[in-house]
């Protein structure tokens, strides 16, 4: 009698531990996916310290232009008076990609209406921060931006 006792206990022991490794299974097959769609992945950050922007000679005064600085988004500009610049085209809100307008000679972010002077400096909207500005070179006709 003894032996039959311990017989079902090593059964039912058995299959507890089968159908609690199938429920934890099943558990991590549904909040995985889940928990990797709602984490983005780590993107790499270019090892380039500094790329070709543009041609000088293509962009017009009080005009700008969204160009790829390693993963994210950088604005290249040449002011009405001349004067080339370029900064993170991130807004320092929420991560907006900025643009310039030429109407209003500045630096407008359209997601909560964020502005920012010829300097990067923000002067209105929520944007806690100025831009991050980067340096401007030129070689020949090419516009070369690195990081400051």
């Amino acid at each position: 009698m003894a032996v039959e006792t311990e017989a079902k206990q090593s059964r039912r022991g058995f299959v507890n531990l089968l159908l609690g490794s199938s429920l934890g299974a099943v558990i991590l097959s549904v909040f995985y996916p889940i928990l990797s769609f709602l984490v983005p992945p780590k993107a790499a950050e270019s090892g380039e310290a500094s790329v070709v922007a543009g041609s000088a000679k293509n962009l017009a005064a009080n005009s700008g232009l969204i160009f790829k600085f390693g993963s994210r988004p950088a604005l290249l500009l040449r002011t009405p008076n001349g004067d080339i610049k370029a900064f993170s085209a991130r807004c320092t809100h929420l991560d907006c990609t900025v643009q310039y307008r030429s109407d209003l000679q500045g630096i407008w972010c359209a997601c909560h209406d964020g502005h920012y002077d010829l300097n990067g400096r923000n002067v209105a909207g929520p944007p806690p921060r100025p831009l991050e500005e980067f340096k401007v070179h030129l070689r020949g006709d090419e516009i070369v931006v690195s990081k400051g």
